[in-house]
């Protein structure tokens, strides 16, 4: 996404539970950023809203969501509206309301935060914008949480970090194992804000990130086995790539590896957690936060 653009669209839809993955991961390849709500009165409707910096296609965006429900057998509860909104108000707007966020011992904060972070604290400075994940939401704050005491008991030579949004975790990883960290994203935009984010944070020469849908890459082929896979996503998308994940983890004739998932709700956990399983992996963590659940997995 180009935030010099002053315009972002806006496409919001509201479906039941059962197809919110599914409407989830199609809007992920026409948005830049992806977001999904719950409604706080009844669990079972949830809206999903996505951002793009093209015009969308309104009748083959309703068609795919419109098939996406049929395959996960429920129907959307609404079309889907588009919106024309202002970008670089909405991110202003986010940046003023940034408090700093402390996790453990991270302490995540805007440019605009005149103090300066506390002692023996891990400073991360993070402005929200064009990318995913500012410590603010449950599944990136258990990530953090987990990855800290996991620096507590292991030491780790080869992070990857896949689907890595802004590069909050990335950058919490060259800091808290002070090794490289491979990052990808499938969005370009994600992907150059990680490699900037990482530069503000002198953390730069540890963190290279690239573009890549899932494993495919040959950087990440040549990289692999990795020693710890972080993957902050979603459900479907968790589940539809644990094959992947287990061939790209290393093995325990090598060493062993860890993964760390999250970006799933608590529901979802035993889906996730069943795939990984088929494919050799055992439960290590699992730990909530606010409904939003983070596994430690093993092999």
């Amino acid at each position: 996404m180009n935030t010099d653009r002053p315009f972002l669209w806006r496409i919001e839809v509201r479906v039941p539970a059962a197809a919110r993955d599914a409407v989830a991961d199609f809007l992920e390849t026409v948005s830049a950023a992806v977001s999904m709500f719950e409604d706080p009165i009844d669990s079972g409707r949830w809206r999903v809203e996505s951002f793009t910096g093209a015009e969308p296609d309104r009748v083959h965006i309703a068609g795919r969501i419109a098939k996406a429900c049929q395959a996960a057998g429920a129907a959307p509860l609404a079309d889907p509206r588009f919106e024309l909104v202002a970008a670089r108000d909405w991110v202003a707007e986010n940046q003023a309301s940034f408090p700093p966020v402390r996790v453990g011992r991270c302490f995540i904060y805007g440019s605009h935060v005149a103090a300066a972070p506390p002692s023996a604290s891990i400073p991360i400075r993070l402005d929200p914008g064009t990318a995913f994940g500012s410590g603010e939401h449950a599944s990136t704050a258990g990530c953090l949480e987990l990855l800290q005491l996991l620096a507590k008991r292991h030491r780790f030579e080869r992070p990857l970090d896949l689907g890595c949004g802004s590069g909050i975790l990335s950058i919490a990883m060259a800091k808290l194992f002070h090794v490289p960290v491979l990052a990808s994203d499938l969005d370009d935009e994600a992907a150059r804000v990680t490699g900037l984010n990482a530069r503000k944070n002198g953390v730069g020469r540890l963190v290279r990130a690239l573009t890549a849908p899932g494993y495919r890459a040959p950087a990440i082929a040549a990289e692999a086995p990795f020693d710890l896979i972080v993957a902050n996503i979603l459900a479907n998308p968790l589940i539809r790539m644990a094959g992947d994940l287990a061939r790209h983890l290393r093995r325990p004739a090598d060493g062993g590896g860890i993964a760390v998932l999250s970006g799933l709700v608590e529901r979802d956990g035993r889906r996730v957690l069943a795939a990984h399983q088929a494919h050799g992996l055992r439960l290590r963590y699992w730990r909530v936060r606010d409904g939003w659940l983070t596994l430690g997995l093993e092999r």
